[in-house]
């Protein structure tokens, strides 16, 4: 059992947890909720026992093994299915006491209860089951020997969730766990998180993930932890209507208070009245007060009619997208016109972004034709986009370079939309979140009233609210729109149509969304049975010499350093930040700077120290991920071109 008992919890100056209290069982699979800042994650910290609670208990029982994602990317030399069987401590444990026994003497009667306890943890089929997760995660079978080192960025978080789930656990935590993942990734990983027996405790944004596995819900609101039982849409329908019923209970007591101090005020002071006034002044006080029915985020903003709609927008004819080291898509031929509202899938590094950011700008277009129409208006989000913002300046300042001829109170209103409010408005952007910024970057897309909307995986960073908010305005658009995503439910809500991009080629998906999973096995095993059907027949074709794979594998090497070189440089940055970030964090736990007045500069400089380097860190992960899908988009583009 976890528990927590009338948990206090402060980060700095700020609030996380008045009085919360939380209680989670094995078999249940709680979804953790709440606005960004809520303090979901450092929930998490706690249970971890890396943050301590000013007041309250927490109880966990001692014996209780807590799995997690490390947030750290692995560099190691260690084989992945090494590194994700490191995952069960047991049985590494068990593996060098026996390795040692062996090693001293072979008929050591302790051996055999260590064979034992091998088979009684299912240690002998320990490589098996790593590398089932492994598979499951998006990992070929040659992969299982790749050194982790070599692995982009993506796929090295895809590791750490190989070795958490490896692990054996009694409670699992899982802070976003299908950020790096793919679709058929996703659905996976669902699948598997079903048939875990202990304490689940999963923060996500993806509804369709909530929906699809959890037994219970925990929202965090107002300082507090309110648990329900069932999953998101369960959770969704209840919390409606118990803020109805709150509203309407509200409103009511709003009545009788009002009433009941007119009377006070009026009669408190004349004889004949004073002892009524006095009663009903009494009963004022001893009244519990209901909290106006409130909701965390409340978003709502809606894309205007563009001014314009012409039939054909843009068009790709026989193009060929991709870099100049790597060809990514061939043979394309693709049309965006009027009302189309299509949705992109395709595993991740497969090439959806390199084909979009084709049809923005003709920036990745190698071969062929881009056609635009001159009244075509491209409204582009990509999370390329939020490191184009200007950290020293404030949201005011951004939408008014979008839209210098609006009124300033009317771009104040258009930011309000987006949960921006009151100092905020006017703050430099550098201790903003990702979420913040993202949502800025939706703010100065609806000014350009785009007639076209390109949308790279827009729900990056966004809570529920807002992901919310953005499905229901792009319901309403009345353009047309081509959106990357792995969350379902938006692909449900605004896609008519499903494109995929599979094994260098465009083509449209006929199928619903639930059937993409099969799609991709069934493609694959057809794909493998072809491959091993002309390696049969035609053995006598393989006949590269091993100096000609030599000389492949050191051009190869070559192209591939530029790429690898920037890695390794944004790698270096991440560790020098990270380093820093860790020091400022360890002085801003030293309570002595929050009551020592002469101390009070130093505390905000710290503060804002912390914050700039949390943006730094946010935007170097970002370049990180990038770097690696291109390097990894090259090295699989080569490694194909040299086969062929």
């Amino acid at each position: 059992m976890l528990k927590l008992d009338q948990i206090e919890l402060r980060r700095g100056a700020r609030r996380l947890f008045s009085s919360a209290s939380l209680q989670a069982h094995a078999g249940q699979r709680m979804g953790v909720i709440g606005i960004n800042g809520s303090g979901k994650s450092s929930l998490f910290a706690l249970i971890l026992g890396q943050l301590d609670s000013d007041a309250g208990e927490l109880q966990i029982n001692a014996s209780d093994v807590i799995a997690h994602v490390a947030q750290e990317s692995p560099s190691s030399s260690r084989s992945a299915l090494d590194f994700v069987m490191d995952g069960d401590q047991d049985l590494r444990k068990l593996q060098t006491e026996i390795a040692a026994l062996e090693a001293r003497d072979s008929h050591d009667e302790h051996l055999h209860v260590l064979y034992e306890q091998m088979d009684n943890i299912d240690g002998y089929t320990a490589g098996t089951r790593a590398a089932r997760l492994l598979h499951g995660l998006g990992f070929s079978a040659d992969d299982t020997q790749t050194p982790v080192h070599e692995f982009s960025g993506g796929w090295r978080m895809r590791l750490n969730l190989a070795q958490a789930l490896m692990c054996r656990s009694d409670i699992l935590l899982l802070d976003e766990p299908t950020n790096h993942l793919d679709l058929p990734a996703i659905l996976w990983l669902e699948r598997w998180l079903k048939t875990y027996t202990g304490i689940l405790l999963l923060i996500s944004h993806d509804r369709d993930f909530l929906d699809g596995l959890c037994t219970h819900i925990a929202h965090i609101e107002q300082h507090a932890v309110k648990a329900y039982t069932g999953n998101y849409s369960q959770f969704e329908a209840v919390r409606a209507e118990k803020l109805a019923l709150q509203r309407v209970m509200y409103t009511k007591q709003q009545k009788e208070i009002k009433y009941i101090q007119g009377f006070v005020d009026r009669f408190r002071y004349k004889a004949s009245k004073a002892k009524q006034a006095q009663s009903r002044l009494k009963m004022l006080e001893r009244m519990v007060k209901i909290a106006p029915a409130h909701v965390d985020s409340d978003f709502h903003f809606q894309f205007e009619k563009p001014a314009r709609q012409p039939q054909q927008l843009i068009e790709l004819e026989d193009a060929c997208v991709g870099y100049p080291q790597a060809r990514v898509v061939t043979q394309i031929r693709f049309r965006l016109g009027a009302g189309d509202r299509i949705g992109l899938l395709g595993a991740n590094g497969a090439g959806k972004s390199t084909l979009v950011k084709a049809l923005v700008d003709g920036s990745t277009l190698l071969e062929g034709e881009r056609m635009l129409n001159k009244h075509t208006r491209i409204g582009y989000f990509a999370q390329q986009q939020l490191e184009l913002l200007r950290m020293d300046c404030s949201p005011l300042w951004h939408v008014q370079r979008q839209a210098p001829l609006l009124k300033e109170q009317q771009l104040r209103s258009h930011l309000g939309h987006f949960g921006f409010q009151g100092e905020r408005i006017d703050e430099p952007l550098a201790p903003f979140s990702g979420g913040e910024k993202a949502r800025l970057v939706l703010a100065l897309l609806v000014l350009q009233k785009p007639n076209l909307l390109l949308l790279d995986e827009p729900t990056n960073h966004l809570d529920l609210e807002m992901r919310h908010a953005l499905s229901k305005a792009l319901v309403e658009y009345s353009g047309a729109l081509l959106v990357i995503s792995h969350d379902r439910h938006l692909l449900r809500s605004v896609c008519d149509v499903l494109y995929v991009v599979h094994k260098g080629q465009l083509l449209e998906f006929n199928h619903s969304l639930d059937e993409y999973s099969n799609w991709l096995k069934s493609t694959d095993s057809a794909d493998s049975v072809t491959s091993q059907s002309v390696a049969s027949a035609k053995p006598a074709q393989v006949t590269t010499s091993k100096k000609q794979i030599r000389q492949q594998e050191a051009q190869r090497r070559q192209l591939l350093k530029p790429l690898r070189d920037r890695v390794r440089n944004v790698e270096r940055e991440l560790n020098q930040v990270r380093s820093d970030l860790r020091k400022v964090e360890l002085s801003l736990q030293n309570e002595v700077i929050y009551t020592d007045k002469s101390r009070k500069s130093e505390m905000t400089g710290l503060m804002q120290q912390q914050a700039a380097l949390k943006a730094t860190l946010s935007t170097l992960e970002w370049d990180w991920l990038e770097a690696n899908e291109t390097l990894e988009t090259a090295g699989k583009s080569l490694s194909d071109d040299a086969v062929t």
